[in-house]
């Protein structure tokens, strides 16, 4: 089934899916951070976070997870801190230098976001994050 814009619903999704990445691409680079480092501090900002669920989250292998938290532990935006449940693992939390990147990030690409979807009708604007939501619970993301 198509839209009248020609788009169908796969098509849309992954046009969709640019433009986000295209907003994260943006912000980070004005903050001198990758769109993964940027990804890994918005996903923090909700307090710490073990190590195997940061790697489903950015869907890494732990190798390339544990290189990436290394690059922005060396910036002094994370710390590893023991994992209070499992002395053996570790957990990955914001500095107050990261906290401040983290939500200045993340306000900037929400900001952002928002101004497109300004064209939608507040029913539209309402309706479309329920819409996600049940699209994302389909595979656990």
């Amino acid at each position: 089934m198509t839209t009248t814009t020609g788009l169908g619903f796969a098509a849309a999704l992954v046009r969709m899916s640019h433009l986000v990445q295209r907003e994260f691409a943006d912000v980070s680079r004005q903050h001198d951070l990758t769109p993964q480092q940027t990804q890994l501090l918005c996903m923090l900002i909700g307090g710490p976070v073990g190590m195997t669920e940061l790697s489903k989250l950015l869907h890494l292998e732990k190798s390339s997870l544990t290189g990436l938290v290394d690059r922005v532990e060396r910036r002094g935006l994370v710390a590893r801190v023991a994992d209070p449940r499992d002395r053996r693992a570790c957990q990955i939390e914001l500095t107050p230098q990261g906290t401040q990147l983290a939500n200045d990030s993340h306000g900037e690409i929400t900001r952002r976001l928002d101004a497109v979807a300004e064209v939608l009708s507040q029913d539209d604007r309402d309706r479309l994050p329920v819409v996600v939501a049940q699209l994302l619970t389909q595979r656990d993301l």
